[in-house]
């Protein structure tokens, strides 16, 4: 009788662990697309083609495809002043993201902005992001 008992503790517990809802230790990786979505496709449009002589192209910016130390640093740190992409010159300010989206979430939209629109360049970590300083 014990035994029967302790059987259907066994499986009365083993049951109730399958009707718990499951929750997950893995932490997804934030979505690129939808930061730049949010904070950048104001400026740089959602076609990435920006707006002629106020906010530069990021699709075909040979500045975003470039080194990663440059877009990062851009994206982190903010940038203003006159700059020139594709023939174009350009003379605004883009803000500083960081503080407000964490070094992943920076790494994330870098590496959306440079394989997104036709860009082909690698991605950027997080680790990269929290180098530039």
């Amino acid at each position: 009788m014990l035994k029967k008992l302790l059987v259907f503790c066994a499986l009365s517990a083993a049951m109730a662990a399958l009707m718990l809802p499951q929750t997950s230790s893995v932490i997804a990786a934030p979505d690129g697309k939808a930061i730049y979505d949010a904070k950048c496709a104001a400026c740089h449009q959602p076609s990435g083609q920006g707006m002629p002589g106020t906010f530069p192209p990021l699709a075909g910016n040979k500045d975003v495809t470039g080194d990663a130390k440059s877009v990062i640093a851009a994206v982190a740190k903010g940038k203003s002043g006159a700059l020139t992409v594709a023939g174009t010159a350009y003379n605004s300010s883009m803000p500083a993201w960081r503080g407000q989206l964490s070094d992943a979430e920076i790494a994330a939209v870098v590496t959306y902005v440079r394989s997104a629109w036709g860009n082909k360049a690698s991605a950027v970590t997080e680790k990269q992001v929290s180098a530039v300083k």
